[in-house]
């Protein structure tokens, strides 16, 4: 086994990834307050070809320099929206046909291991802020809320881990 340089990894361009089939996957960010997470998000998005990423409230948009230094370049490649209202950006994919799915830990929230959903499926997963988790006004218009198990002590994961999570396994689903 031999470890891979980078000029040996079979990168797409950006005009190929521009090209390239997303998976039908908007991530919704509700109130990112760390430019870091945000910037994690978008390059995860990018290594999953997620179609777009909708910027809500208080998270920070592009250009950023803490963004970019996570990012790596991914703000380049994601699309992207911002929305001042995260109700207004949900309200929007409800009315295009997507599935919402919020990732929190509510009442009768489903383990992400039991979760399913069809090929194909239009779908939004939307992130909450890394003290509030999602408004409760927002998982109310909700069509399902996942949970990841957790078994220590915090039960709770950074959201640019639990987004990477959540991202892989519907990103196998879809």
């Amino acid at each position: 086994m031999r470890k891979l340089y980078t000029d040996e990894i079979k990168r797409l361009s950006h005009e190929d990834f521009e090209k390239a089939q997303k998976i039908p996957l908007i991530v919704v960010l509700d109130n990112i307050r760390s430019h870091h997470n945000t910037g994690s998000i978008f390059r995860t998005c990018d290594a999953f070809a997620c179609e777009e990423i909708y910027l809500c409230g208080i998270t920070g948009i592009p250009p950023h320099r803490d963004i970019h230094k996570t990012a790596l370049g991914a703000t380049e490649t994601v699309k992207w929206q911002y929305f001042e209202n995260t109700i207004e950006a949900v309200q929007i994919l409800k009315d295009k046909g997507y599935t919402i799915i919020a990732l929190e830990i509510a009442e009768n929230s489903t383990n992400i291991d039991d979760f399913s959903i069809e090929k194909n499926k239009k779908t939004a997963l939307i992130l909450g802020n890394e003290v509030d988790g999602i408004n409760q006004d927002i998982l109310d218009i909700c069509d399902v809320c996942l949970e990841i198990p957790q078994y220590g002590t915090k039960h709770s994961l950074n959201v640019s881990v639990s987004g990477g999570i959540a991202i892989w396994t519907l990103m196998k689903m879809l």
